[in-house]
């Protein structure tokens, strides 16, 4: 996309925005103007190459583009032109009935002249000439929106699924579908995949066959999307009509609970479908294999019962599926297992920020490949191509492509020795009868004890450096941390002096010493940094791994009384063993699966109850209904106080694991006078903490042991009322209802929060007090 044609996007979003603040409504304002155009400039093609035009004709003649942009009239008749013009196309019968269908409900939300005569100028520069560019903008507008945060919940990333689409590989023949097709992202992405595979491009054999008239034609017939939102429905096909389909096959369908198109089957479905089931659940029709209320259970199903017998897919699903104990999810996992399944691709955490923080996976078919195998491929993505923070700036790990390379090679048969790639057998799957689809279960640990490595000195292969002191005065408001003394980033910046892919150990304070890890670009002050000189001999990740392994030996390095210090001389000489770079990335491949494994074992322990099935039946409540109070902390340093190396307990978000433990090394600590300050968010037994900022929905229940303690704003604290179950509560909290919830949400832009009302509006199932004990 050329960079005039982002700038006019950019200038017609930033003319309404003081008018329509709303990212979906600016897509409609867009949407509207850029197919008036559009009609326009058919009807000017028409006439100069000797034809009539075929839109402004009759009662539209007087509302053609070409007249509402004349210079000899004003903003107001402009608006009234417009106006009048939005309302007669929806009941024009010589517009298709896919432009009527546009229309239906369009209409000028702000009534200001000078606006849109500025608005109209921006969408004045687009032309229906330049198709291409035309979809490329649509879908840059798209991707803006999401980024905003309030279309976030309907759109995929782009480089997720232009991943899926490669791995599944749609060809001209297929007939291809997407369930709850948002945007239409899925489909307009398989397009782009099949006219790619004939184009003669990196075809250095030649094996590539342009694509002829006729089946162009047919292509422009295989491709179809349902969504049960008319708002989605319309961008869609607004977004399939810009990439050359006339007559897009977009449905306002609800796939769940309709049965006209059930018998309908495809070669190729790809889906991101909502994770959230509504109030009461799902009422599905009787069709489904497995009976069911929730939509990820589903629509997983739906996919199965509508693939043809040599059918391919990939759609994402949230963890709930891969492991959860319900009975519809474990009868699920083994259909999969037994049919069609033969890849589980495990996303990082971070994908769909700021939106959600649900852990999420990618479920592959191949009917062909499934029936001849008798194991299943699962592959682990750390890094994704992007910060997995809230900003999503571009970075240099990306394992995408590996992982495109072992699933191709896979769907030929052969194995890739890989430290992302485990192949287990079905079998040992459906061992226990729980068919868990995660791939860190099935990992094995390789034995290093008996192998002879040469050690070196760690200055002999890295780069050790001081970093640069900055006062928190001298810094300017950005996003980039700056490393001190402690655990965490001691404020923001907005440069940095390292460019990610680096070790940190802090210099001075309690912490001297600490070792930490950053993938994004750092600011470092009171720390030393490291990396390697050369990650073809070692890498900066294994050092860290050994570094983090001594950590109570570096901080025996702290010298100095009331103010420890650890200096770059100390860390020099510290014995690094030296293995092969493979081993080295086998041992860092192991380090980070003990993590994960770890954080499950702790899960599991916290769920350790048996989960209770929401019935659709039970009453729900809203939280704020059922608690004394709903409310959050505040940071000393806003009061005047400091932390403190000792005292009452100050707990943050990263105090909290993601299986609900205190960390207790990372608790902060205050004074009395501090706490005695902020009153409000000092912390009773049996409240529950739940973070509603960074990490959404993170859980954790105050118990007597962590008391006295307070808390920041960017925990909500929940005291639940004497009647309720403090257990029950904070299990419901932790499941996936709420986390769904969560998702539904229009959260936060440059970081993801959520207020306190909507907290207080989440919806709590309420069963019978002898169910709600058992939980």
């Amino acid at each position: 996309m050329n960079t005039d044609t982002k700038r006019h996007i950019d200038s017609a979003r930033q003319v309404l925005v003081g008018v329509v603040p709303n990212p979906t409504s600016q897509i409609d304002q867009i949407t509207n103007a850029l197919i008036y155009k559009f009609m326009d400039d058919m009807d000017q093609a028409a006439i100069k190459a000797g034809g009539s035009p075929s839109f402004f004709v009759d009662d539209l003649e007087n509302y053609a583009w070409t007249r509402l942009m004349d210079q000899r009239i004003g903003n107001q008749e402009r608006m009234n032109l417009y106006s009048e013009a939005l309302i007669k196309f929806s009941q024009a019968k010589q517009l298709p009935e896919l432009f009527r269908g546009i229309f239906k409900s369009a209409f000028l939300p702000y009534r200001s002249p000078e606006t849109l005569g500025l608005f109209l100028k921006e969408i004045d520069y687009f032309d229906y000439s330049h198709p291409e560019e035309l979809g490329n903008a649509y879908e840059y507008l798209l991707s803006i929106m999401s980024s905003q945060g309030d279309a976030g919940q309907f759109r995929t990333p782009r480089h997720i699924i232009d991943f899926i689409v490669d791995v599944v590989n749609p060809t001209k023949a297929d007939k291809v579908l997407d369930p709850a097709c948002g945007t239409g992202g899925f489909l307009v992405s398989s397009y782009k995949h099949i006219l790619e595979q004939h184009d003669g491009k990196d075809d250095p054999k030649k094996k590539e066959k342009p694509l002829t008239p006729d089946e162009r034609k047919k292509l422009m017939t295989n491709f179809e999307g349902y969504d049960i939102d008319p708002t989605m429905v319309r961008i869609a096909q607004v977004n399939m009509y810009l990439h050359q389909f006339k007559n897009p096959k977009i449905f306002q369908y609800d796939s769940l609970s309709s049965e006209e198109r059930w018998n309908d089957k495809f070669d190729v479905i790809l889906a991101n479908p909502p994770f959230m089931s509504p109030k009461g659940g799902i009422k599905p029709h009787s069709k489904f294999s497995i009976p069911s209320s929730r939509s990820e259970v589903l629509f997983v199903d739906y996919i199965m019962n509508h693939l043809r017998p040599k059918g391919r897919a990939g759609i994402i699903v949230p963890e709930g599926i891969i492991f959860q104990s319900g009975t519809a999810h474990k009868q699920l996992r083994k259909n999969l297992v037994e049919d069609g399944l033969y890849a589980v691709v495990s996303l990082p955490s971070g994908v769909f920020a700021p939106y959600s923080g649900v852990k999420t996976s990618i479920l592959l078919f191949n009917n062909e490949l499934a029936k001849t195998s008798t194991e299943i491929l699962f592959v682990k993505i750390e890094q994704d191509g992007f910060d997995l923070g809230a900003t999503k700036r571009p970075i240099s790990k990306n394992d995408l492509p590996t992982a495109l390379d072992i699933l191709n090679k896979w769907n030929t048969g052969e194995k890739v020795e890989n430290k992302l790639a485990v192949y287990v057998e079905k079998s040992k799957i459906a061992e226990n009868g729980d068919y868990n689809l995660s791939g860190d279960r099935y990992r094995v640990a390789t034995d290093y004890t008996n192998a002879k490595w040469p050690m070196v000195e760690l200055v002999e292969v890295a780069e050790i450096l001081k970093g640069s002191a900055i006062t928190k005065k001298d810094t300017k408001h950005g996003n980039i941390p700056v490393i001190a003394g402690g655990q965490e980033p001691a404020y923001y910046h907005n440069k940095s002096n390292r460019e990610g892919d680096v070790i940190t150990v802090s210099a001075s304070g309690a912490y001297a010493g600490f070792v930490n890890y950053f993938t994004i670009p750092i600011f470092a002050s009171d720390c030393s940094t490291i990396q390697t000189k050369d990650e073809n001999i070692v890498s900066t990740r294994y050092l860290f791994s050994i570094l983090k392994a001594k950590q109570e030996d570096i901080y025996e390095f702290q010298q100095g009384g009331g103010q420890p210090h650890v200096y770059p001389k100390d860390l020099k000489t510290i014995k690094i063993p030296l293995p092969p770079l493979e081993i080295q990335e086998q041992i860092v491949a192991e380090l980070d699966g003990y993590a994960g494994i770890i954080a499950g074992a702790k899960q599991i322990a916290q769920n350790w109850k048996p989960k209770i099935e929401i019935d659709p039946e039970w009453e729900k409540v809203k939280l704020g209904e059922i608690s004394d109070r709903v409310t959050k902390g505040t940071t000393p340093t806003t009061n005047g106080f400091q932390f403190q190396e000792s005292g009452i307990n100050f707990i943050k978000i990263e105090s909290i694991d993601d299986g609900g433990y205190f960390i207790r090394e990372k608790l902060a600590h205050i004074n009395q006078e501090c706490n005695e300050s902020l009153k409000r968010s000092q912390l009773k037994e049996n409240d529950i903490l739940f973070s509603i900022a960074g990490a959404l929905g993170r859980v954790a229940s105050i118990e007597s042991s962590i008391l006295p303690a307070n808390t920041n704003q960017a925990l909500a604290i929940i005291s639940p009322k004497k009647e309720l179950d403090s257990k029950y509560l904070e299990q419901v909290l932790r499941s996936d209802l709420i986390q769904n919830q969560i998702f539904g949400l229009k959260v936060g832009v440059a970081q993801s929060n959520l207020s306190l009302a909507q907290v207080s509006d989440f919806e709590i199932p309420l069963p019978s007090l002898e169910i709600k004990n058992k939980s």
